[in-house]
């Protein structure tokens, strides 16, 4: 056996250290090149910028393929950025009542210059599965306004409905005509769907729409109550076969909200995508895009 002085242990320990030096200085550099740093290496504004023009073209190719899948006849318009500054809408001509002051609004036209509609869909009768998907392939902003009465068969598919962006607001229990009834029975009416809406679907709205757009000074000192701070009407109506417009010029405007119902084959000529190609006809032909109404509000 070979004995080992200790200034050969020495000249070891150094040359060990060296190698373990050596070897952490490389991983160290591996791990810099590699991204595993605190600061990862970015890509070339070049590259940036192709792959953004990749997803673009990717985005568009998809749904030129989904507005033949879904038969529209023409591509939908796309709706401008929301506005940064939101313009508060306030109660139209003819719509108030008496001590109107410091009660929610009521409106039928967002102001605005945008060349933009709001769809609404009101009640909830209609659950058609291909509305929704079509809706969420041609990304189609909606607002729904639902009455419990009806909702309550499949709280799960306005759920699927939320989960694609839509929001869901107030449109009564029951779906009563609400001048008819007494403060506290429009209360129940309207706090009411505010409980069912939050139970369901995790947040009180704040937007109401009365039955048949029927309303007096009690139903928005009701909803007011209930948190309600805007009630939105609608200008123009669709239909499967036709529109039916508010306005002596038979004809939609810049920020115009339009009604429609979830409805179908039992109640029109058609299904719900059969009212949604003669609603983006109409609307792209006048050259209007479909923008989300909470975006303006």
């Amino acid at each position: 056996m070979q004995l080992v002085r200790q200034n050969d242990k020495n000249r070891l320990r150094v040359a060990v250290s060296g190698v373990a030096l050596i070897a952490a200085t490389a991983v160290v550099a591996t791990a810099c090149s590699s991204g595993g740093g605190s600061e990862p290496v970015k890509p070339a504004p070049g590259q940036q910028a192709a792959a953004l023009a990749k997803q673009r073209a990717a985005a568009h190719a998809a749904k030129v393929a989904a507005v033949k899948r879904w038969g529209l006849a023409k591509m939908p318009l796309t709706a401008p950025e929301a506005p940064l500054k939101k313009t508060k809408p306030t109660t139209r001509k003819g719509f108030e009542v008496s001590g109107q002051k410091g009660l929610p609004q009521i409106f039928t036209t967002i102001p605005t210059k945008d060349k933009v509609v709001f769809l609404t869909i009101d009640d909830g009768a209609e659950k058609d599965p291909q509305f929704l998907k079509m809706m969420s392939d041609l990304k189609i902003p909606y607002t729904a306004f639902l009455s419990d009465y009806l909702v309550k068969e499949d709280y799960g598919y306005f759920k699927k409905m939320q989960n694609r962006g839509v929001a869901l607001n107030n449109h009564t229990l029951n779906h009563r005509y609400m001048p008819g009834l007494t403060y506290d029975q429009q209360k129940r009416e309207i706090c009411g769907m505010q409980d069912v809406i939050e139970k369901h679907y995790g947040k009180r709205p704040e937007l109401f729409r009365p039955p048949y757009g029927n309303y007096n000074r009690d139903t928005l000192k009701a909803a007011k109550a209930c948190g309600i701070k805007a009630v939105p009407l609608w200008n123009a109506e669709v239909f499967v076969d036709r529109m039916d417009y508010r306005e002596w010029d038979r004809d939609i405007h810049p920020g115009d909200i339009i009604l429609t119902h979830f409805r179908g084959k039992g109640d029109w000529k058609g299904s719900m995508p059969d009212m949604i190609r003669k609603f983006m006809k109409t609307v792209t032909d006048k050259g209007y895009a479909v923008a989300r109404l909470e975006d303006y509000l």
